[in-house]
């Protein structure tokens, strides 16, 4: 796509990545559910976090398609979705800038996580944006080597639903400012919870990089599917959404209140399955792309219906 095919204001949309958007909020949304059935909901807190993980999320994607064009990791031959600073539609400092202005946004909303949340919150927040921009910038881009799944896994699911969980917490049961964890604000099964997240949000990464593959190869970017192979991607896909349903189960067996409603997530298994077909036998962009999307709107469905579960 060239510059004459696409306005500027919609460059900087594509620029933004709007489907990869349930990932910032799929989090939020479970965390929400689960501090609603503990008697932890707290609208304000929740609405701050959805907006300062939405925000990194946008900073992340300008990181990556500046850090990308600029690594030369981005060539005529992709086969994903336009980027524009590789292709020109918006110049490079332009969209550097934009990265650091969406991070600013960022530490702006998480002074009122930080006056609610404490140290805690400071201690997430930053190393949240350092992994954003260390994603493909800096001296060991963690995407290049590999690492762009353990990233996603945890910063955008262990860490975004239990701190969405925590500052609701923090908000009714701490007193004063925070120095550390209090009592009664961070459970274990906030953390279970989030394992669904973490994993279908780490499996859009895996079928965007199972599709790049073999640029991936020649432009040095050591991806797993790069590393180990079509295979170990594909037996990666299946084992993460597995574990996004057995958790729901998890919850619906354990004797601490949680009804069968936790299952409503199993209504998405027929799109999972679908997918988990798709990533085992398909490479090219033109079915890899739909399927890119499709694990979004799974991650989405998933993350709502479980929400809902553990709220009801």
């Amino acid at each position: 796509m060239s510059t004459t095919e696409v306005s500027r204001a919609r460059a900087w949309v594509l620029a933004a990545r709007p489907q990869t958007l349930p990932a910032a909020a799929a989090p939020v949304i479970v965390g929400v559910g689960l501090a609603y059935h503990d008697g932890a909901f707290a609208p304000r807190p929740a609405l701050a976090a959805f907006v300062g993980a939405a925000l990194i999320q946008i900073g992340t994607n300008f990181a990556n398609d500046y850090y990308d064009a600029v690594r030369g990791a981005d060539t005529p031959d992709r086969e994903g979705f336009t980027r524009v600073t590789a292709t020109g539609i918006i110049e490079p400092p332009a969209v550097k800038r934009a990265m650091w202005l969406v991070f600013a946004l960022a530490v702006l909303v998480g002074t009122y996580l930080v006056a609610v949340g404490g140290v805690p919150i400071v201690l997430v927040g930053l190393a949240s944006i350092t992994a954003g921009i260390a994603y493909t910038g800096g001296p060991y881009p963690l995407g290049y080597h590999g690492l762009g799944d353990l990233f996603v896994f945890v910063f955008f699911g262990i860490v975004a639903v239990t701190g969405t969980y925590y500052v609701q917490a923090a908000a009714l049961f701490a007193s004063g400012f925070p120095v550390w964890i209090p009592p009664g604000t961070l459970t274990i099964e906030a953390l279970i919870a989030s394992l669904p997240v973490a994993a279908l949000s780490t499996n859009v990464l895996v079928v965007n990089n199972v599709r790049d593959r073999e640029e991936d190869a020649t432009t040095g970017k050591r991806t797993l599917a790069v590393r180990f192979g079509y295979r170990f991607s594909r037996l990666q896909f299946l084992a993460l959404t597995t574990l996004a349903y057995v958790v729901p189960v998890w919850f619906a067996v354990v004797p601490d209140g949680y009804g069968p409603s936790v299952l409503a997530p199993l209504v998405t298994v027929p799109l999972a399955a679908s997918l988990v077909r798709t990533v085992w036998t398909e490479t090219s962009g033109e079915v890899l792309n739909p399927a890119l999307e499709r694990t979004g709107q799974l991650l989405a469905a998933h993350a709502v219906l479980f929400a809902i579960g553990l709220a009801v």
